[in-house]
């Protein structure tokens, strides 16, 4: 069985879809307003879900809904409620972490396809056969495994099984994703969306018999940031994925930028493509990728658990900031003429080179010609104020969703 490869994009608006399918991706992921693990993102009304599914097929591109919390007694009817609208929005499958929220969803929405959460703790084949049995076409593997081990789950599950895994972004620091500290510092639960990433926050000892006095937890010399993980970038690895059986190469993000979007989307879709054809020329072009990858915000990069157990040098990062190699400067709404229309995102001026991002790859300069508030007609030097929305003219015209980047100085 010839085996095809699915880029999975995360969509936490409709202009992060829209990005997502402008720069490459075969599926998005979306959650709705209710039962998703991200609920701080835009997320969806099932009025604006059925608009961005109807958009995505229109293009070929399949959508899979988020309903991936670990449900208790009170969510029950509320979810029942729920899944029996979600049916009519018309997605390609509904990804579900928790069994009672599985036989719900069986229940209100026969026929329609489900996927399993890597909440579920999927870590081993006979996992993935439990949930076969049950009528599951695809299951999301738990963070915590190697590819040696999804390559002998490849062998001993169905053939028409699909595998899913995680291939980049933020890495959580507890087993697949199912944290406490969220709730207990703050009564938030991170395993019913609301999580509020504790493990970023840097923390200090008190010995219980000294009150008041503070010592420093050192990993090492590099921080005290103990509880994170590095964020995970599998663009070199490629290959170890396809060939240990991964269907699906899911991108985590959906509280990210359309600058985001688009880098890892781009990337990984030309990579993709590229080691498909010929794979001498995805090894050629291996440091164009890397290179790429660090122009969207990230922490310090790791490949997870993927080659074994990782160590503290994998894991754990210096500090909590984020890097990045170019800014966001707006995404392309519209073009009329000689003009494209775009909400502002970053200040940028006229006579100022940027870049436009194009799906092939291509990173085109264009310079600032003119630029006026599109609300007012006033003329500008420079859009200081974010979310103006503005008219401008290029010396290269970009295309409808196109990004404009501005590269940061190494």
């Amino acid at each position: 069985m010839k085996r095809k490869v699915e880029l999975l994009i995360p969509a936490g608006s409709m202009e992060g879809l829209k990005t997502a399918i402008h720069y490459g991706a075969d599926a998005i992921y979306m959650g709705g307003e209710a039962f998703s693990l991200r609920a701080n993102a835009k997320n969806f009304s099932l009025e604006k879900m059925k608009e961005a599914v109807d958009y995505a097929h229109e293009r070929g591109v399949k959508v899979y809904v988020t309903a991936n919390i670990l449900a208790h007694n009170a969510d029950l009817l509320p979810m029942r409620e729920y899944f029996s609208e979600l049916k009519e929005v018309g997605m390609d499958a509904v990804l579900i972490a928790d069994p009672g929220a599985f036989l719900l969803a069986k229940e209100m929405m026969p026929g329609v396809e489900i996927h399993i959460s890597t909440q579920a703790n999927n870590t081993n084949y006979e996992t993935f056969r439990f949930w076969h049995q049950l009528g599951v076409k695809r299951v999301v593997c738990a963070r915590e495994l190697s590819l040696a081990e999804i390559k002998e789950i490849r062998a001993h599950i169905p053939e028409e099984m699909e595998i899913e895994a995680f291939v980049h972004g933020a890495m959580c620091m507890s087993y697949s994703g199912r944290c406490l500290l969220s709730s207990f510092f703050t009564g938030r639960d991170a395993n019913q969306g609301a999580c509020t990433h504790p493990c970023r926050w840097k923390y200090s000892l008190m010995e219980e018999k000294r009150p008041g006095e503070y010592y420093p937890v050192f990993e090492n010399d590099r921080g005290t940031y103990i509880f994170n993980s590095k964020d995970l970038n599998m663009i070199s690895h490629i290959p170890d994925l396809i060939e240990a059986g991964v269907d699906s190469l899911k991108i985590e993000g959906r509280m990210k930028t359309e600058l985001y979007v688009a880098t890892v989307a781009r990337t990984y879709k030309v990579a993709i493509q590229d080691y498909l054809e010929d794979p001498k020329k995805y090894e050629a072009k291996l440091p164009i990728y890397e290179e790429e990858i660090r122009k969207c915000t990230f922490r310090d990069y790791s490949t997870g658990f993927y080659y074994g157990r990782p160590d503290e040098e994998d894991q754990i990062y210096g500090n909590n900031s984020y890097s990045a190699g170019a800014i966001y400067l707006g995404t392309v709404e519209k073009v009329e003429g000689d003009y494209a229309f775009l909400q502002q995102k970053n200040k940028f001026s006229v006579g100022e080179s940027i870049s436009i991002m194009k799906p092939n790859g291509d990173n085109l300069d264009t310079e600032v010609l003119s630029m006026e508030d599109a609300d007012t007609g006033e003329s500008l030097e420079s859009c200081p104020h974010s979310k103006q929305n503005l008219k401008i003219r290029f010396s290269v015209l970009p295309e409808a969703q196109d990004v404009l980047r501005r590269i940061e100085d190494k």
